[in-house]
């Protein structure tokens, strides 16, 4: 390859890792980002990140096998607690209860585990009472009465149950789709489900048997969406993992912008993989190919 060839690829690879999307009326500003723990270990591609109670901020972290707990009103960045536990190598997701226990999911086992206040680990969620069916977690949702709901990829169904792990129901996936690889459960109790490969959205309410399609292909806006979160306003926040942005959307699935782009310096993205909205309403993002977490505020 001659130079005049490889200066122009160059050209073409910089100006892509500095893309960035500004559309709508939803903005988002950086605030601050987390690379590190107390003892300045660096995070390793963070997988998931959980907005708990107050100003609490979970993060899964695999690459270090372990979960870190925030506090978001400490700008020192150093967590309150480091967590370890050989029942959770390689924690991809994690997410705090109204009674300050964490749920971790394991990337290995496919298990979600509980772990305690004090970091203790405290048993796997089995759910009692479900339809027979081997379950492999691919992601998960705790709701505002501490029910969990979850993303069951080898029986292709969303598995709810009580806090203590009661079986509450389940409702299939629809019978035509892709990959799904993420779920949310909004204040309404209506659950959210995104298909990676097809780019399509599925609801269904509170109490529903069934998914139905709420947007139509994302394929415009998205390359490869795999996390949701939303906001008491009304937002639903998609995250485009191979795009590395996160678009923005409406409860009835219109499309209402999309912002960030990719990149390394602050306010980039470099394939993220999950999101959470803060107490506060702060956006926070697992960068994972920044090895990063990455909190923004958000105005109209």
């Amino acid at each position: 390859m001659n130079l005049l060839k490889w200066n122009a690829m160059a050209l073409v690879v910089l100006a892509a890792c500095g893309r960035a999307y500004a559309d709508g009326p939803v903005k988002f500003t950086p605030v601050r980002s987390i690379y590190t723990d107390g003892k300045n270990v660096g995070l390793a591609q963070p997988e998931g990140v959980g907005c708990g109670i107050g100003s609490v901020l979970v993060v899964a972290d695999p690459g270090n096998g372990r979960v870190l707990q925030y506090g978001l009103d400490n700008d020192s960045n150093v967590p309150v607690k480091e967590i370890k536990l050989p029942q959770v190598p390689f924690p991809i997701r994690a997410q705090m209860n109204l009674k300050g226990e964490i749920l971790a999911l394991d990337g290995k086992s496919r298990r979600i585990a509980r772990i305690s206040p004090a970091g203790e680990f405290a048993g796997f969620v089995d759910i009692a009472g479900a339809a027979p069916g081997a379950v492999v977690a691919r992601s998960f949702a705790i709701d505002d009465k501490d029910n969990i709901h979850i993303l069951d990829i080898y029986s292709g169904r969303v598995l709810s149950a009580g806090p203590s792990g009661n079986f509450l129901g389940e409702v299939p996936f629809p019978a035509r789709h892709g990959f799904i690889s993420d779920v949310m459960v909004d204040s309404s109790g209506t659950v959210y489900l995104v298909d990676s490969v097809e780019g399509k959205l599925y609801s269904a309410r509170k109490d529903s048997k069934e998914f139905s399609l709420l947007s139509k292909s994302l394929k415009e806006y998205c390359d490869f969406p795999v996390g949701l979160a939303a906001d008491r306003k009304g937002h639903i926040f998609v995250v485009d993992k191979n795009g590395s942005r996160i678009v923005i959307l409406g409860r009835d699935g219109s499309f209402q912008g999309q912002q960030l782009g990719m990149g390394w310096k602050e306010g980039l993205l470099r394939y993220p993989s999950q999101i959470c909205v803060s107490g506060g309403g702060e956006l926070i993002i697992a960068d994972s190919g920044n090895n990063r977490v990455q909190i923004f505020s958000v105005s109209e």
